[in-house]
């Protein structure tokens, strides 16, 4: 298991990972090291306890509004889906207008161009 060196708010943490975990560290790292950064040029004396604690409930945060956001896009898309599928049944049967082809198409990339964002918004 290795030892990682990892510096949060000017301070440094030696912290194990599993093996090949170490981007994943330094990653997670740098995203409290930079809430804690904003703490630290703030409050001159700033333990670590209370710093660590402040800088994940600014990550904790930033990731409920990020869930939100995701939650928000989710919707919209079963929107557009669900639109997407009332225009597919209408039209079973009959001849589409010129150009209504070519408008769903682009519906449906759009509905799939928000599923993407929502779901890479949720993994990052």
């Amino acid at each position: 298991m290795p030892e990682v060196t990892i510096s949060i708010g000017n301070r440094e943490f030696e912290v194990a990972c599993q093996d090949g975990e170490e981007h994943f560290l330094h990653a997670a790292a740098k995203l409290l090291d930079t809430e804690a950064q904003v703490l630290v040029s703030q409050i001159r004396h700033l333990t670590e306890s209370r710093m660590l604690l402040m800088a994940g409930l600014m990550l904790a945060d930033k990731a409920a509004g990020v869930e939100e956001r995701v939650q928000t896009a989710e919707a919209r898309i079963a929107e557009l889906e669900a639109e997407l599928a009332a225009l597919r049944a209408e039209a079973a049967g009959q001849r589409l207008p010129e150009g209504a082809a070519e408008a769903l198409e682009d519906l449906a990339a759009r509905a799939e161009a928000l599923a993407m964002a929502a779901e890479e918004k949720a993994a990052g």
